[in-house]
């Protein structure tokens, strides 16, 4: 097997995304600064320590989300974090043995399994409360949206899938920054992002993304955003 990662900030700034691979396992973070945190607490903080955390406890057996959910109360423990009053994380895990391959994601950093048909494992509870202009007084809540923070329950809200190995060709795991040139912008299938170089692939957005500086075409509350994706080839 072969596995490619491509990442890189927002222009001007120190990228909070986050890419772990492990011996059978690879992780994908896309942190997100709390608007009260302390100054060194900010969302690259917390995915590097979760990100972290989830390297330590990854094994072969447990599920995943239980084990992202342990990985949020020992973050907890440690640091001494309050819902609703710290950093957190969007995240991706992909998980394979000999005979299956598992997917868990938390909000809006999709895992996309190739293979005879495309399967697409898409958490889409942000986007769809996107017209509300508070939207994050949904987070963490029955009915809003969830991601990785302070409350381990949330990880028990994560979308998960198991496809058998023999069935799936590659899987990509990516950050929202990467995941709009499918799905916002039209530049790409998610077909072309099993094989097109993973570089080009970020390169493309971003120079899709400097021709709508004004934010005209593609309406979004910022010109660029911090990109992550990870691409597992089981065939190589």
């Amino acid at each position: 097997m072969k596995i490619e990662t491509a990442e890189q900030g927002a222009p001007g700034r120190v990228t909070e995304d986050r890419i772990r691979v492990l011996p059978n396992a690879v992780v994908v973070l896309d942190g997100v600064t709390s608007r009260t945190r302390p100054p060194d607490r900010n969302g690259g903080w917390y995915a590097t320590k979760l990100a972290d955390e989830l390297a330590r406890l990854i094994n072969d057996t447990d599920p995943l989300a239980d084990l992202l959910a342990l990985a949020i109360t020992n973050l907890v423990a440690e640091h001494g974090l309050v819902p609703r009053d710290s950093p957190s994380a969007t995240a991706s895990i992909v998980r394979w043995n000999e005979t299956a391959i598992e997917a868990l994601v938390l909000c809006d950093t999709p895992v996309v399994a190739f293979g005879q048909s495309t399967r697409v494992l898409e958490d889409t509870r942000l986007e769809d409360l996107r017209p509300d202009p508070d939207v994050l007084r949904w987070t963490n809540r029955p009915g809003g949206y969830w991601v990785a923070e302070a409350d381990p329950a949330a990880a028990h809200q994560a979308l998960t899938a198991t496809w058998p190995r023999d069935e799936v060709t590659d899987v990509i795991a990516l950050t929202d920054g990467v995941s709009c040139g499918v799905l916002e912008y039209g530049l790409f299938a998610w077909e072309d992002l099993r094989q097109l170089p993973l570089g080009e692939v970020l390169d493309r957005i971003r120079e899709a993304e400097r021709g709508d500086s004004e934010h005209r075409r593609w309406p979004r509350y910022k010109t660029h955003d911090d990109q992550a994706i990870a691409r597992i080839n089981f065939t190589a």
